[in-house]
């Protein structure tokens, strides 16, 4: 998973542009977390749980798009997807549940978390 973090020094705004197929993240990251200290605490304290519990899952539920680990994978995903009808499978939902669902290695996870930190106390 590829990302880049922007910072709009007029606005005093912070941005994540990830890979095609992790747009989610990203998202995840700017519009859940942000720069909410707090919120990086919990994720930080989810990531310790899952590794210290590998065989559970480890959820972290947001306004909008929640994060859930199991084992080595982390899978972000937009709440109405897990509250909403099974559609068919040649749906033309398709795309949109592509971009509205990731997953990616926690490792990699959390190497993206520790930079973001990093990129918020940074000027």
């Amino acid at each position: 998973m590829e990302f880049e973090f922007i910072r709009n020094t007029l606005m005093g705004e912070y941005y994540v542009k990830c890979s095609m197929g992790h747009e989610i993240v990203g998202r995840w990251l700017q519009d859940e977390v942000g720069k909410d200290w707090q919120k990086i605490a919990q994720v930080e304290q989810l990531i310790e749980n899952a590794l210290a519990n590998p065989q559970s899952e480890h959820l972290l539920e947001g306004t909008e798009i929640t994060v859930s680990i199991v084992e080595d994978e982390v899978v972000v995903q937009e709440n109405v997807l897990s509250h909403g009808e099974e559609m068919d499978a040649d749906s033309e939902f398709d795309f949109y549940d592509c971009e509205s669902t990731a997953s990616c290695g926690l490792e990699d996870f959390s190497i993206m978390l520790e930079q973001w930190k990093s990129f918020l106390t940074t000027r």
